[in-house]
């Protein structure tokens, strides 16, 4: 019996090597196929890959980072997506930061009020009620209703008790409620907040919500997830491809096997199961022509009811810092200036001109909602001219403003693979109030197996539109399918002993197999 059983160990020592082998020569079949290495692919591809899975990720764009795109500008870098981590307590993104020692410090968000004549504004004020509107938006409202309306009855009210006087100041409480507008759309992503819910789900961690990887850029985050962070050499079982436009995911439903994943160059791609990870913005365009057989109704409709956000930053850099201390400048603009630009009705939009940790030189603009959307067509030349103009005419009256050296925009609306930057809770939120948990349920085989995953912030319940909550909702998937795959029942200690031997087999002739390639590239390259 012993012998016997030495013998079948043997043979499966045998058949799973010359398994392995071919299907790497020919057709390999991956245990999962990561599609989109933004922050919640690049999670769920290394979680599987740290534990032995086979895992291919697949990246449409030609970088890793998704709507995170650290990017050298200036006298350092800058990011043109996501900027900041926003807290401290139980974020996996500020954890993996430190346990890596790497200093991140949270931003100065202190400001100076310039109006459009060029005089200093009401800055003590204007700080005094954001301070007191961002408290009282942290909790959500007491019934629902859009957020704007609900602010601004707020704001009434405070005014009516502390500063009764600035109600009869028509001017400024018009162009605060304006910018007001537009800062909390630049926090939720929206055109306008009166389609925001006051009831949002969103739950900030506690701690500092603007701390900065500064010179170390976002991207880091990225090289720690995948290794490669100080010359790390990666995972063994992680390969990646980048510029692979996915255009069909082919699944199971009414039967069982493997999932087909076809590329638009022509390539195809097998593997167990598959871990969606793009946008809401490119499922919206896509979810009617990229999975065969056809998503559920019920997850089609909570794709086209959720709501994904838009906004921008174009960025100038300049021979030397020229501004002052604050680190950022806010535009108060009067009704008379208003009009002066009312056939470039998008200049009015730009309020806030920040400073970036990453670089010393550089100036970073902020846009949102259809400015956002707009400033991206426009002639580089005239959003150039325009906004140093809209600089130089609130900040260059005790200042000497130059030109810049260079500016760079970000184009997150008209990137395919994006279209947008990320989700918020729109009015729609309390007739659908379990659309995010529907979006994010996976699709099952005949078997109940799940074959198509979704991952992103848009699927997180309590963190989305933000980079840990894309990062935590792929550590989800990954680890559903790590939890079916230990939790299979072995009939005994044999089976069990087998499993064994099988898997770190194949993890090692991966492993092999990954050092001969990187062997050759290195050779190739020499």
């Amino acid at each position: 019996m012993g012998k016997r059983f030495f013998k079948l160990i043997f043979l499966l020592f045998v058949l799973g090597y010359y398994d392995v082998c071919c299907v790497s020569k020919t057709r390999q079949t991956y245990d999962t196929i990561i599609i989109g290495l933004g922050a919640a692919g690049t999670t769920a591809a290394s979680t599987l890959a740290k534990a032995g899975k086979t895992v291919l990720a697949l990246e449409a764009q030609d970088r890793i980072g998704g709507r995170v795109w650290t990017v050298p500008f200036g006298d350092g870098i800058v990011e043109l997506g996501a900027e900041w981590i926003h807290g401290s307590e139980n974020s996996w993104v500020y954890e993996t930061a430190v346990q890596n020692n790497i200093p991140v410090f949270p931003q100065n968000t202190s400001f100076k009020v310039y109006k459009s004549d060029g005089t200093e504004g009401k800055t003590k004020l204007i700080d005094e009620l954001l301070r007191y509107l961002i408290e009282v938006t942290d909790k959500p409202a007491e019934k629902p209703e859009p957020l704007g309306k609900f602010v601004t009855e707020t704001l009434m009210e405070y005014l009516k008790e502390n500063y009764p006087e600035v109600l009869n100041d028509h001017d400024f409480i018009n162009e605060f409620l304006d910018f007001t507008d537009l800062i909390i759309n630049s926090d939720y992503g929206a055109k306008n907040w009166n389609y925001i819910t006051a009831q949002p789900d969103y739950e900030n961690l506690e701690g500092d919500q603007y701390i900065s990887w500064h010179r170390y850029g976002y991207k880091t985050f990225f090289e720690i997830l995948l290794n490669t962070y100080k010359n790390g050499t990666g995972w063994p079982t992680l390969e990646i491809k980048l510029n692979k436009e996915v255009t069909l995911i082919n699944w199971p439903k009414s039967t069982t096997g493997n999932v087909e994943v076809v590329c638009k160059d022509g390539s195809v791609y097998i593997a167990n199961n598959v871990i969606v990870t793009v946008s809401l913005g490119v499922l919206k365009e896509r979810y009617n022509s990229l999975f065969l057989p056809s998503i559920p109704a019920s997850k089609a409709t909570v794709i086209d009811i959720l709501s994904f956000g838009h906004v921008g930053k174009t960025i100038f850099s300049f021979q030397r810092a020229w501004w002052p201390d604050d680190p950022i400048s806010v535009f108060f603009w009067s009704p008379e200036d208003k009009e002066a630009y009312k056939n470039d009705s998008w200049v009015v939009k730009i309020k806030t001109v920040a400073r970036s940790m990453g670089s010393n030189n550089t100036l970073i603009v902020w846009s949102n909602g259809d400015t956002a959307k707009l400033i991206e067509t426009l002639p580089e030349d005239v959003v150039k001219s325009k906004i140093m103009e809209t600089i130089k005419k609130f900040m260059g009256k005790n200042l000497t403003v130059p030109e810049p050296t260079d500016m760079i925009r970000s184009k997150w609306n008209s990137n395919p693979y994006t279209r947008g930057v990320y989700t918020y809770d729109n009015l729609l939120k309390h007739e659908y109030p379990n659309a995010r948990a529907i979006l994010g349920e996976p699709l099952l085989d005949a078997t109940g197996s799940p074959k198509v995953l979704f991952a992103g912030e848009a699927t997180d319940l309590d963190h989305f539109s933000t980079v840990h909550g894309a990062s935590e909702s792929g550590f989800r998937e990954a680890s559903r399918l790590l939890h079916l795959s230990t939790a299979t029942k072995i009939a005994n200690p044999r089976d069990f002993l087998l499993y064994i031997i099988i898997r770190n087999l194949r993890r090692n002739i991966a492993n092999l197999d990954w050092i001969l390639r990187k062997n050759r590239e290195n050779y190739e390259s020499a």
